[in-house]
Order: structure tokens, then sequence, then C-alpha cells
């Protein structure tokens, strides 16, 4: 969907963003994570054509990225942006028609969306009139409306309570069922590592490390594994070559657990060889680490 080539960004005497090349599959719902101040919103706004890159391509769907694109993107900002002396359905059929939208197909979708999302009371109210949670919704609505390809969110549950930042993670997952490809930029990892599909980091102005969400947690696995098993009593795990334990052995649901890290050149078999004559076992699983644990880890270490 987006193919982004050796961007550079400069203000003054601060490079935001350094040779940044990235790919952005159809269909994905890609997270752009990283520090304040790691060109995320630069990068975004070069690809929104509210600014240029100093040098660098991006290509939508194979072309140039160039005006004629903008109908097919939608952003909803991090800093949300509504008239607020103007009427919500008012402002909603405007900002639709400048993404080619008639008049009258942008009524006819707002009313659609309005009663969607239980705003349909708020017709002809004032923005300054609605809460900041309802006006969220509005500029959902808003980014939306004119059935995007690309839909960019910045910090997208930002303002919602959990009953309407739940209601707003289904439609944005709707619209990525039906096709849509979703660029999404959050702090909340909890949410990264629930909604994303790929994930790009940056930091200090260069992308840290891209790729699929599954591929990149395997990559920085540490061979790490848990064992629960029924024993009352401590293992004995002198003589062990194929590992070593992590810790001390924990009651977790009822069980007891041992975290256990293999030694290089060995394998999980290694391990279960060794423990069998010494504990019941009720179950092994590995110790895949979380986006977040990866995302301090390259911040931390760069």
């Amino acid at each position: 969907m987006l193919s982004i080539r050796s961007i550079v960004k400069d203000y003054e005497n601060h490079r935001a963003l350094n040779s940044v090349s990235m790919e952005i599959p159809k269909g994905s719902v890609f997270g752009l994570l990283g520090p304040n101040g790691a060109g995320k919103t630069s990068l975004i706004r070069i690809i929104n054509q509210i600014t240029k890159a100093d040098s660098g391509e991006i290509y939508f769907k194979d072309e140039k990225l160039q005006e004629k694109h903008i109908s097919s993107i939608g952003y909803l900002p991090e800093e949300r942006g509504l008239y607020k002396k103007m009427g919500v359905a008012d402002q909603i059929v405007y900002l639709a028609q400048l993404k080619g939208l008639s008049k009258q197909e942008a009524e006819k979708r707002a009313k659609q969306w309005f009663e969607r999302l239980e705003m349909k009371s708020w017709w002809n109210k004032n923005v300054e009139d609605l809460s900041k949670g309802m006006q969220q919704k509005v500029q959902f609505v808003a980014t939306v409306i004119h059935q995007p390809e690309l839909l960019i969110l910045d910090e997208p549950f930002s303002g919602f309570d959990p009953i309407n930042a739940e209601m707003i993670k289904n439609e944005f997952l709707n619209l990525n069922q039906q096709g849509t490809t979703i660029i999404f930029s959050s702090h909340r990892m909890e949410s990264v590592e629930e909604l994303c599909s790929h994930i790009a980091i940056l930091n200090l102005s260069e992308k840290m490390l891209e790729g699929k969400v599954s591929d990149i947690r395997k990559q920085y696995s540490k061979n790490c594994f848990e064992i629960a098993y029924n024993n009352s009593e401590s293992i004995d795990l002198k003589g062990a070559t194929a590992f070593q334990s992590v810790g001390n052995a924990k009651i977790k649901e009822g069980k007891f657990v041992q975290e256990i890290q293999l030694n290089a050149g060995f394998q999980i078999n290694d391990a279960i060889a060794f423990l069998m004559p010494k504990i019941q076992f009720n179950g092994i699983k590995e110790i895949i680490p979380s986006i977040n644990e990866i995302f301090i880890d390259q911040v931390k270490n760069a």
C-alpha cells in the first residue's frame, strides 16, 4: 500500500528523519512506534502531504505520492482539530465534501455513522457543546466517512472512556477487515500487541526495526521457557548442562512454576530429558517477549 524510501526531514538544526524506509503492506494494521521526538509525527505529516520531505520518496500503491491521493487517505491526528462554533452535522458534511463526496452522499453516510455510533441526538448541536470524548467520535466519523483506502490513526483512543474506546476499536477493525490499510501510532503497547500485524520502531530519527509482530517477537526470544509441575518440593537442578534456572520456583494457578533458559547449543528436549525423572510435568511453554519489552530494550540500548 505504502512504500517509504529513504525519507530525510530537517528542521533548522534538528534532523527529524534520517533516511527512513519502510514497507506498509496492503490490508495490514501497521504500528508506528517510538518515544516522543522519534520522528513519528514528522513522517505522518509527510505521508499526509502537510509537509514535504527534504529527500526521499513515498509511493502509494506503486505510484509516487501526489495530491490526488489525499482523497484516499484518512488522518486522525493526536491533536484533534474541529471548528468549535460549527454544527456537528454541518462540519462532517463539509469535511466529507473536501474529500470528494457530494453533499447528498455526505449527508447519507453521516446519518448512517451517527446511528451506528449512537450520535443521532448530536446532529444539530455545536461542537463546543460536546464533551471531549463526544468530540473524539465526531472527529473519527469525519476521518472515515469518505471510506479511505489508507487510515492513519495517531493515539486514536485518547480521551475515550473504556466503552467508547472499545466501540471505536471495533469500528476500525471492521474497516480493516473490509480492506482498509491502517497505520496505528500509539504509546499504549497493550493495544499495539492486540491490534497490529506489523510494526516499525523509530528512535532518534532512525528506524530501529520493522516486520511482522510474530516474527519480531520470535526474533527477540531469549530461549526461555516456563515449566509447570506438580511436585511439592523444590527441584534439584545440580548437574544440569542444557539450561539454567531463572529466579526461584513460584506457585501460579495452583501449580509450581520454574522459568529456565536454555544454554547455547541445546534444545528444549534436552532440558525435558533432564527434568523428567525429577518432576511430574504439568505443562511447558516458551516465554516470548512482549512488544513493550522489545520497545524498551530497543530504545534503552540505542
